[in-house]
């Protein structure tokens, strides 16, 4: 996934939970009919560029960016066609349904069945795009069904100049975000990477390497980035810890303090092929983290005392064949090793060795006709060190599988009715396991399989 969310403080929402949903689920029918509106597309940015959404966005339909939409990115949020501004605010809603090939032994969150659950996955208000020349923003706030609460998601500012030195075009900026990898144009990195919507009702790999999410919204981190004649691209930047505190405030959950700054560092090649692109890149983030304990109130908080150390390397690859915009393929890979010496997990008795490893291979491949129909196949392999204390069932992180995808954007190309108000991706997508916490057979315990943890989802998308 990937979404964002509001700058500010948020506050949970106190209202009658059952009223709260049928109004929501109300809501997002309403919506959804007479609308059809999308999201992670942000149609403040399309107001704003006067461009529809197929500018910037493979299939109509965010996150994945077009060469364009890198660009639009890159350079801070800031193109803007005419002089109409306007405050540039977009809102989403994300509808679904979950079923696993087995219910559930427990119910996935309050109030909900162990298996076939509608839900409300997200409801947001973006802001989204210029500030000034050279500023622009990327912000969202989520309230999401499972939880009942309004959070921050990702939030980036961006500053950006374009120069040019000698026989060479610069693009350089500074990126101010809450998430490693949200500044990132590849759609490789985890922040924005396949796939852009799943299922937080359902079973998933038990564990991956901190790139993936693990430090997303709890720390606050810069970063300093370039690029050379559209080709060449470097980034590097750092991160610390948001106090417990704020994150209560903004709904975000605390993991542990990070220690120190949490190095991240990003580069890329980018090469045009004919009617398309071919890049290849590499990503590294390092970080050190203490326990989390909880304190009287019932608060969570770090504890004293040593350090668990990550560092994670990983190369990336990406393809794009956009030709005429009838037929376009897109192919992405990403590997992430993880090496990690657990120091304060080792002492708390919470890990059976102080070194240890992960690792992540993500490919997917995408083909969309007319922008408006699209099919996506993909597949993870997640695995790493034996660890009986970190995985109790099975002893091994291991879960293998696959995705595969059907999506219909009807809106969101030049000549849409409504644009570019009108955008709707209506999706169907089915996950299945091969393996799941190192186990085939018997993977909590009892008599359940990996492949009951198969999942089918079904999801209208919409923004306005």
């Amino acid at each position: 996934m990937a979404t964002a969310r509001t700058t500010g403080i948020l506050l949970p929402l106190n209202c009658s939970r059952s009223a709260a949903n049928l109004a929501l689920h109300c809501l997002a029918l309403v919506w959804l009919t007479l609308y059809c509106s999308a999201a992670h597309a942000v149609p403040a940015f399309a107001r704003q560029t006067h461009q529809p959404c197929v500018a910037c966005h493979i299939g109509a339909f965010g996150p994945q960016l077009t060469p364009f939409g890198r660009q639009f990115k890159l350079q801070g949020y800031t193109l803007e066609a005419g002089d109409d501004r306007k405050i540039p605010l977009s809102m989403m809603l994300v509808e679904t349904f979950t079923h696993t090939q087995k219910a559930q032994a427990e119910s996935p969150g309050g109030g909900f069945n162990r298996n076939d659950n509608v839900e409300l996955e997200q409801a947001s208000a973006f802001l989204a795009g210029r500030i000034s020349d050279h500023l622009g923003i990327f912000a969202q706030a989520t309230y999401s069904e499972n939880g009942g609460k309004v959070g921050w998601d990702n939030v980036e500012l961006r500053y950006a100049r374009s120069n040019q030195i000698g026989s060479h075009a610069v693009v350089w900026g500074i990126s101010l975000n809450n998430n490693p990898g949200v500044s990132d144009v590849y759609n490789t990195i985890p922040a924005w990477q396949y796939p852009y919507m799943s299922p937080d009702l359902a079973p998933s790999a038990p564990a991956t390497p901190v790139l993936f999410g693990a430090m997303a919204g709890q720390v606050i981190g810069a970063s300093a980035y370039a690029q050379l004649d559209d080709a060449w691209y470097a980034e590097a930047g750092g991160y610390r810890s948001l106090s417990p505190a704020f994150l209560r405030m903004v709904n975000t959950d605390f993991s542990g303090r990070v220690t120190g700054v949490a190095p991240y560092a990003r580069i890329a090649y980018t090469r045009n092929v004919s009617n398309g692109n071919f890049e290849i890149g590499g990503v590294v983030l390092k970080m050190r983290r203490g326990l989390v304990g909880t304190n009287t109130a019932g608060d969570s908080e770090s504890l004293p005392g040593p350090t668990d150390r990550f560092e994670d390397i990983g190369v990336d690859a990406s393809y794009q064949y956009i030709g005429s915009g009838d037929h376009i393929v897109t192919v992405k890979a990403l590997y992430v090793h993880e090496q990690e010496r657990l120091d304060a997990s080792f002492a708390a008795g919470s890990a059976e060795r102080l070194h240890g490893t992960l690792r992540s291979l993500n490919l997917d491949a995408s083909y969309w006709y007319k922008n408006t129909w699209g099919v996506t196949l993909g597949g993870f392999a997640n695995n790493g060190s034996r660890d009986a204390l970190l995985y109790p069932v099975t002893g091994s992180p291991t879960t293998n599988g696959g995705i595969a995808e059907f999506n219909w954007n009807p809106f969101g190309k030049t000549d849409s009715w409504a644009k570019p108000f009108a955008n709707l991706r209506l999706g169907v997508q089915y996950t299945f396991y091969t393996r799941f916490a190192g186990a085939v057979r018997s993977i909590d315990g009892n008599d359940r399989r990996a492949s009951d943890n198969n999942t089918l989802f079904v999801y209208g998308w919409t923004a306005l």
